[in-house]
């Protein structure tokens, strides 16, 4: 087992998801659990979030692989995944009843060709581009989409959605600009007598924020693992981080003044002093661009990390400090003795990242250990 591993608080996970529906009254859920859950684990996510009484009624996912994974895992609740579908592995939508997004005629080729021989209908999401660029119709020519899509009997359409481009930043006109043009579609489609299923839009700076983006069902992120998406939203659903990294101290070192740590020499000791050697490293996904910039928790106090980071280890400078091999050090989070703590945002600072990439990147090599 190695000494550096990732603590996820399971009971804050819940906090945080329980909070959020405390905030959206009636709402549904689909919680989004893509990227292993942020980095935290998604068949242990899931399985805390379906604990609860009133459990997510949706899950969202980036890629199939993803949908596969929590299919397998007994997860019955209806999954949307954002990717559109390809030809390859068009059957296994239908196989593992998965809901794919559609916005044009060829993912509707696609899913009819492969469900053919099932022979059951085919649950979508039609997704409608209002102002990301990114992916989905043109709001302009939803409407006549959605209308064709609605008379074709191989297909429910179960959703209809969008995505927010800007809902985290402090200037919210652009989001307002995309609500209003989701708005013009779905006013339009009731006028047609046309059924969309649900329609969800907010993300989670539109949670916070964008109240009247909520419709059928919201999608919060980054929120249930605790964070939110920028400084510049409300805190207006309280939140506890989810997970910690934590190591140990591996090795001790006197070091005399005027000697490089690390690769590169890009760090000179001031004075004789004592440097640790601390098992985790880029490969783990403690960024580079931490190098001499970032700090640690250890025994109520912190200490810089010195010299480049390297693959598979980092140290710090902890001068005459009277600490051990095997002593705690906390990377990310927090020490709940003397409340010291070291965020994803102090990270983001020192390395011009945002709190989902810095989840995100916690490597596979780092055990997940819940609490």
């Amino acid at each position: 087992m190695r000494l550096s591993y990732a603590l996820i608080d399971i009971s804050n996970l819940k906090y945080n998801f329980l909070n959020i529906r405390k905030k959206i009254n009636d709402v549904r859920i689909m919680a989004i659990v893509k990227a292993d859950a942020y980095g935290h684990g998604v068949i242990e996510v899931v399985k805390a979030l379906n604990s609860l009484p009133e459990k997510p009624e949706y899950f969202g996912v980036a890629i199939l692989e993803e949908a596969i994974e929590l299919r397998r895992n007994n997860v019955s609740q209806p999954i949307l995944i954002f990717n559109p579908v390809i030809e390859n592995d068009s059957d296994l939508f239908s196989k593992y009843d998965l809901i794919s997004s559609v916005f044009n005629e060829k993912h509707l080729t696609i899913l009819k060709k492969a469900n053919h021989v099932r022979g059951r209908k085919i649950k979508v999401h039609v997704k409608v581009d209002t102002g990301m660029h990114r992916l989905g119709i043109d709001y302009r020519d939803a409407f006549d989409f959605i209308k064709k899509l609605s008379r074709d009997k191989n297909f429910i359409i179960d959703g209809i959605y969008t995505h927010f481009a800007n809902s985290d930043e402090k200037n919210k006109s652009y989001a307002h600009l995309q609500l209003n043009r989701f708005n013009e579609v779905l006013s339009k489609l009731k006028a047609g007598g046309i059924n969309y299923g649900l329609a969800h839009a907010a993300n989670s700076g539109a949670i916070l924020d964008i109240p009247e983006s909520y419709f059928d069902m919201v999608r919060p992120g980054i929120l249930i693992f605790g964070y939110y998406p920028s400084e510049v939203t409300s805190e207006s659903i309280p939140l506890k981080p989810v997970m910690s990294l934590i190591s140990y101290i591996e090795s001790i070192k006197q070091i005399d003044k005027d000697e490089s740590i690390s690769y590169g020499r890009k760090y000179f000791t001031k004075r004789k002093t004592n440097i640790i050697s601390v098992p985790i490293g880029y490969a783990d996904g403690y960024n580079r661009g931490l190098s001499n910039k970032s700090k640690a928790i250890i025994n109520g106090k912190y200490f810089p990390q010195v010299g480049n980071v390297t693959m598979d280890r980092i140290m710090f400078d902890i001068v005459n400090e009277n600490c051990k091999i095997e002593d705690e050090v906390i990377l990310l989070g927090q020490e709940k003795s003397t409340n010291l703590q070291f965020s994803a945002w102090d990270w983001c600072k020192l390395v011009n990242a945002i709190p989902y990439e810095v989840l995100c990147g916690i490597s596979k090599r780092i055990p997940r250990i819940y609490r």
